[in-house]
């Protein structure tokens, strides 16, 4: 009888355990959750860190070294959006959190999303005749 007490208890103990540690995992997550972004700002450090160079002051994408996409209405979330910033592929240079803070990523990210898409071709009349 006593040890079936004993299990119950350490079974009631290690729930509490482990409901416990997934509360402060789900609270750290909610902490590291990137920053809203401000597109104003996000303009401003999309031209002056040269992003416009390669992709275009518009966000439409172009040719460097190779085609590089467009970044208009961005549909790809902030927080892949800062992790594709600091592992970069290609020629694109890698962004560390010092040298462009995740709320300047998010920034840079609102500004992104809040321009247009292109457009597709039926919204160009010269090429529907």
């Amino acid at each position: 009888m006593f040890s079936q007490l004993a299990s119950t208890w350490m079974r009631g103990v290690m729930i509490a355990a482990v409901a416990a540690m997934m509360g402060s995992f789900a609270a750290a997550r909610a902490d590291e959750a990137p920053p809203p972004g401000d597109p104003v700002n996000g303009k401003r450090l999309y031209v002056a860190d040269g992003c416009f160079e390669c992709h275009g002051r518009a966000g439409q994408g172009g040719n460097f070294n190779y085609q590089t996409p467009a970044l208009a209405n961005i549909a790809l979330p902030v927080e892949s959006f800062i992790s594709f910033l600091r592992e970069a592929p290609n020629d694109m240079p890698s962004f560390s959190a010092e040298v462009l803070s995740d709320q300047d990523a998010a920034d840079i990210h609102a500004f992104l999303s809040s321009l247009p898409g292109p457009k597709s071709p039926k919204d160009f009349p010269l090429l529907n005749q």
